[in-house]
């Protein structure tokens, strides 16, 4: 009986990749014939392929693989066929039958370990299935494990000719192979909807670069299994892949004479093999997917990387790992394994015309660079000591320098130009403290002299006086770039192949028109930011005086007032050397003129949106391509804009502003939570978010003080807290009736006054300033202006919550410990006679007595809700509908008298404040419910259902209290 054996491959194309094939591959093997056979004859003709005749309404093509050794196989994949729906190849019925696996995968680095090829290829991997006559268990004992290998060698010699011959041959029907329409990997579903206003600056710079196969783009990479997107950049030499735009070191780079391979495919998809290795790649369009592989083919033919001048494993600290390394030309390669290092696939590489290399240990050294410092541990002394000779070689022999230059390029950020990141710039404007290459010198020289003193690191010795020099050494491009160079988009920054054009016009608008620059917060007084010059050149802090001088503070100050000496006299008095050095530099530099405002296109885009670490993803489709990302630690302000059931919020940047919708409430707010957590990094827990309904970056002052701060805010219910990265410390301010807010938009400030502090709080933004304006004065007229219409709390009782709100909680069992109970009786004595008149302490003790005496003033000379009522509310606690129970809630409510009303609307505004700082108090919304349930239901409060109502009357608070025009048809939502 005859040997059927018929082949299913899930993806085309039907041509198995093999990378650089042997020679005697290409003219002599066929499928079923064995060894010996080979060694005897000649080239045999390949095996024919016939396409299925059963196909009537589509045509069937066989996709051709290209191939990076196969120039001419490239013209083929310029043209895209359509789809490969199914093609039989029948072989000779006299050819001997091959013992075919199960299941075979089939991966372009045709690798004969099935396990490990297994292991290599997603579930979306194509896999080849074979139906013979031989049983399923004989083939994996007899044949799988025996002839794997030689089946292996045999199907890549068949492919070899069928790629060779490129013409399709008939052959008897005895075999079969079908072919499947191929399944293609795509990115996780999007979460939420982006309406993003992109603002692009009229006429804006494209990057450019003399070579001609320059591509840059995100794409969605898969790497087997795994999926990222990346920023991909191929520079006609080097492909490298970013996880972030801006980021300095690569996730993967090769070199493009490592590519083995290049396949494309549908639907944006392609491909890159190397050797063992393969990269999947989707574009978020046919026209980038087009671009990719046209600028792919054009790097055909570079010249092999030079080898390694050492290479050898070394184990990198911080995070600990084992890796493999080698130094070639003057950079320094780090791989994740020698496998990866033996076909190009490095991790990232250092350019050692930017770094410095030193000892730490017997064992070990340090690379440092301006952006990072890498620390290696070797086997042994002896192999520490080559690496650190080898590469203190190549250090060398990168760079000629002279002894200013030296010194100046011992701080690893002058190392690369400040504007457009060249390496060991040679030049400086010493009144600007930034270290910048000659092409870049030549555009600061066109703004005169009266913007940036130009000069050079081997020319002009005598201005290099020491102060100057310990000046860029301490401060230098890390320092200015901070302050000139604060909001540079990434699309606009310039690197060193653009042309003297960009350059110039980046240039001009990073130091004349101050584009780019980060503005002292005193930048809309000239008299403040004169006054506050002279306090700071009294102190070391050289970074703030580069602000103020940024931002137009004068060196000489106005001769209208001789009596006021200039800052540089009060440098000197105060033995400020550095100080005194720099503002020496700017004395007669002329004032900058900065341009405000960006006059920009406003363009709106829909997009969808997915959170992914420290990244916002955006797409086109749903389940499509990156085509572009956010990285949320630009983000500077979050506003949550959700009103009835829309529910949306907004992220600003300094450049772009994205309003985010979804269709539920939940998923709104753990898109919220997560951004937030991002920018507090790490200073809050979940609870602490939870009512959070603004976060912004600010810079902070008080009172009459010059000093500021930068800070976050966040506003919740009723309350201000105030996060200092810096300090680590959390300050929350209560927004009452005694709040009064002002906004002065011209300073993009606004101006917050307490009973005893007042805070100055001023924004980057105009927009997050009139956003905080318009929450804080809300956030103060619900207080004040709600209790108004619907009736008045007592005096004791509102000063009792508003003394433990401002110092009681974090007070740990708060309600739950008891004070002294002689102090708590003279308490409720003092406040029924005067409540204003009453003196409470603030120490923790005394706030336990006043939280002691709130609770007997409420529970017995007040009642809540009266004795008639809470049956009613009995009726409404049982209720399962959450949306109905609550609206029974509000309808209870208006049918108190309006002092009960307001009074239980402070209490419960109050409570759901204390449990917000459970953390550290302990107090949940169910064990205050606990403590008040008795107050508020007496004799009902040992039903639980009870416990649960006043649970939520704590925890809804805002949903149940405050007044809506139409509360018959709201739809309340349970956070």
């Amino acid at each position: 009986m005859k040997n059927i054996t018929k082949m299913s491959v899930s993806d085309p194309p039907v041509l198995i990749p093999v990378p650089k094939p042997r020679s005697r591959y290409l003219n002599r093997a066929v499928v079923g014939q064995t060894s010996t056979e080979r060694d005897g004859v000649g080239p045999m003709p390949c095996p024919d392929v016939q396409v299925d005749g059963h196909m009537n309404s589509e045509e069937t093509y066989i996709k051709n693989e290209v191939s990076a050794d196969d120039p001419s196989s490239q013209l083929h994949s310029t043209s895209e066929p359509p789809d490969l729906q199914a093609v039989q190849t029948n072989c000779s019925e006299t050819s001997e039958t091959l013992p075919w696996p199960a299941s075979l995968p089939i991966s372009p680095s045709s690798d004969p370990d099935p396990v490990k090829t297994a292991d290599s290829m997603s579930s979306d991997d194509s896999s080849v299935t074979l139906n013979s006559s031989k049983s399923q268990d004989d083939l994996n004992k007899d044949d799988l494990n025996s002839d794997n290998a030689i089946f292996t060698e045999k199907l890549m010699d068949a492919q070899t000719e069928l790629g060779t011959s490129q013409v399709i041959h008939q052959i008897p029907k005895s075999q079969n192979i079908q072919i499947k329409t191929e399944r293609f990997k795509k990115p996780r579903a999007a979460t939420i909807r982006v309406s993003r206003k992109k603002q692009t600056l009229p006429g804006s710079r494209q990057r450019t670069s003399e070579c001609a196969v320059t591509q840059t783009s995100w794409l969605d990479v898969w790497k087997g299994r795994k999926h990222n997107v990346l920023w991909a950049a191929l520079d006609g030499q080097l492909m490298s892949l970013w996880k972030k735009r801006t980021d300095k070191f690569t996730e993967y780079v090769f070199h493009v004479t490592s590519i083995t391979n290049i396949r494309k495919q549908d639907q944006g998809h392609f491909s890159i093999s190397l050797q063992k290795k393969q990269f999947e790649f989707m574009a978020h369009s046919e026209a980038v997917q087009e671009s990719w592989l046209a600028s792919l083919y054009a790097t055909r033919g570079m010249d092999p990387v030079t080898t390694s001048k050492q290479h050898g494993p070394l184990v990198m600290k911080d995070p600990r790992k084992k890796v493999y390394t080698a130094i070639c030309g003057y950079t320094f390669w780090i791989y994740s394994s020698k496998e990866d290092f033996n076909i190009g696939l490095g991790m990232m590489f250092v350019s050692m015309n930017i770094a410095a290399v030193k000892s730490t240990g017997r064992h070990s050294f340090s690379l440092i660079t301006p952006y990072r410092t890498f620390n290696f541990s070797a086997d042994s002394a002896k192999d520490a000591t080559a690496w650190l000779e080898n590469l203190n070689d190549v250090i060398r022999s990168a760079l000629s320098y002279s002894e200013v230059a030296h010194r100046l390029w011992s701080s690893p950020c002058n190392k690369v130009c400040a504007d457009c990141g060249a390496a060991h710039p040679e030049w400086a404007s010493v009144n600007l403290l930034v270290v910048i290459c000659e092409a870049c010198a030549g555009a600061h020289r066109s703004m005169g002299s009266d913007r940036s003193k130009v000069r050079g690191l081997k020319l002009d010795n005598k201005v290099w006086t020491e102060p100057l020099i310990q000046l860029f050494i301490l401060y230098g491009n890390k320092a200015a770039n901070s302050v000139w160079g604060h909001n540079i988009p990434p699309a606009e920054q310039i690197g060193p192949d653009v042309s003297p054009d960009q350059k110039a016009e980046f240039i001009l608008a990073k130091y004349r028109k101050g584009l780019y620059r980060k503005a002292h917060p005193l930048a809309a007084s000239q008299k403040l930011l004169d006054q506050r010059l002279r306090e700071v050149v009294c102190g070391p802090d050289v970074e703030e005086t580069l602000s103020l001088l940024c931002s137009g503070a004068r060196v000489l100050f106005s001769a209208t007032d001789p009596a006021v000496p200039s800052a540089i006299s009060v440098a000197e008095a105060s033995g400020q050397a550095l100080q005194t050095e720099l503002l020496r530099h700017n004395e007669f530099v002329e004032a900058p003129d900065f341009e405000q405002t960006r006059h920009s296109e406003e363009q709106m885009e829909e997009l969808h949106g997915k959170l992914d670490e420290e990244r916002f993803l955006f797409s086109q489709e749903n389940e499509s391509a990156a085509c572009d990302v956010l990285d949320l630690t630009e983000v500077i302000a979050v506003f949550d804009c959700s009103a009835g059931q829309t529910h949306e919020f907004e992220v600003l940047t300094l450049t772009d502003r994205l309003t985010c919708s979804a269709d539920e409430r939940n998923t709104l707010l753990g898109h919220m939570l997560h951004i937030m957590k991002i920018l507090l990094a790490g200073a809050v827990v979940d609870d602490d978010l939870l009512g959070v309904c603004a976060v912004s970056r600010a810079c902070l002052r008080e009172g009459a003080a010059l000093q500021c701060a930068e800070v976050w805010c966040t506003l919740q219910a009723g309350e201000m807290t105030i996060h200092s990265k810096q300090h680590g410390s959390r300050d929350t301010v209560i927004l009452g009736a005694q709040t009064h807010c002002h906004l002065q938009r011209s300073e993009k400030c606004i101006l917050l006054e307490f009973a005893e502090r007042t805070l100055h709080m001023q924004f980057e933004l105009e927009l997050s300033c009139v956003r905080w304006y318009e929450l804080v004065n809300g956030a103060v007229s619900s207080t004040t202006d709600g209790r108004q219409r619907t009736g008045s709390v007592p005096c004791a009782v509102d000063l009792c919550i508003s003394h433990i709100t401002q110092y009681g909680l974090k007070v740990e069992g708060l309600y739950r410990r008891c004070g002294v109970a002689p102090q708590i009786s003279k308490l409720v004595d003092a406040l029924r006679v005067s409540p204003r008149g009453t003196v409470l302490e603030t120490d923790e003790s005394s706030v336990l007595d006043v939280s002691g005496a709130l609770k007997q003033i409420l529970r017995q000379e007040m009642e809540l809700i009266p004795n008639t009522h809470r049956p009613h509310w009995l009726r409404a606690a049982v209720l399962s509908d959450v949306k109905h129970r609550l609206l029974t809630y509000r309808k209870l409510l208006n049918q108190l008298h309006p002092d009960q009303h307001a009074t239980l609307a402070a209490l419960c505004g109050h409570l759901h404040m204390v449990q917000m700082h459970s953390q550290v108090n302990r107090m949940t919304a169910h064990n205050l419910a606990v403590i008040f349930v008795v107050t508020l239901f007496q004799e009902f409060a040992m039903n639980t259902g009870m416990v649960q109502l006043t649970r939520e009357l704590i925890m809804l608070h805002v949903q149940i209290f405050t007044n809506h025009v139409e509360a018959e048809r709201e739809i309340i939502t349970a956070l």
